[in-house]
């Protein structure tokens, strides 16, 4: 099985799952060790390539992106973004977390897995 490091352990690699819907077109998720999923991109991508290498671009300058905690739309929970320099937001919770440490938690595991070695994955459909 291969490792990825994930600061000084190391650990079941994490995934980056690429695949398209008609609805948004092309989208990543990012899949935790364990198998779950921690983040999703904040919007769609015209094609494979693009979304690869908006990924590829997060993972590269994530240090210098902001992320922010904030109550969910509807009130489900807390939810975290991570937003570029110029304020468009590049990554999101994958679900809202009932307490706000807890969010803040999960924030900092996605940040971690950014920095591990991820397998980038096709979805099929």
């Amino acid at each position: 099985m291969a490792r990825a490091r994930v600061g000084r352990r190391t650990a079941p690699g994490a995934r980056c799952h690429i695949g398209a819907s008609a609805q948004s077109g092309y989208g990543w998720r990012l899949v935790a060790p364990n198998g779950r999923v921690v983040a999703v991109s904040a919007h769609g991508y015209p094609d494979f390539t693009a979304c690869r290498s908006a990924f590829e671009d997060l993972r590269a300058h994530h240090a210098a992106h902001v992320g922010a905690m904030q109550h969910g739309p509807e009130a489900n929970g807390w939810v975290w973004q991570l937003r570029s320099a110029d304020g468009e937001a590049v990554a999101v919770a994958a679900r809202p977390y009932e307490r706000y440490s807890t969010c803040r938690s999960a924030f900092g595991k996605f940040c971690a897995l950014l920095e591990s070695d991820v397998a980038i994955a096709i979805d099929a459909g």
